[in-house]
């Protein structure tokens, strides 16, 4: 069975289901940087409980976190 975490990696944080934001909010989220040259897909990279679990996730899949944010996920309401 895949855990939450690993099922929302590669999602929007907009199209978690409500369950999913509740469940996840309070964590850390890596977004990729949006500039005028690229226009991402917001998605979530990576997620964990600081933005150094973020940054460790990005590094073991071969990502640059230097081209990430990482935002704090707010409960849905």
């Amino acid at each position: 069975m895949t855990t939450l975490p690993a099922k929302a990696i590669g999602r929007a944080p907009e199209r978690l289901t409500l369950a999913e934001a509740i469940q996840l909010a309070g964590q850390f989220v890596a977004l990729e940087l949006y500039s005028p040259g690229t226009t991402p897909l917001r998605l979530i990279q990576a997620l964990g409980e600081s933005p150094e679990d973020c940054i460790r996730q990005l590094a073991q899949r071969g990502l640059d976190p230097r081209h990430y944010e990482f935002t704090r996920l707010k409960p849905p309401f």
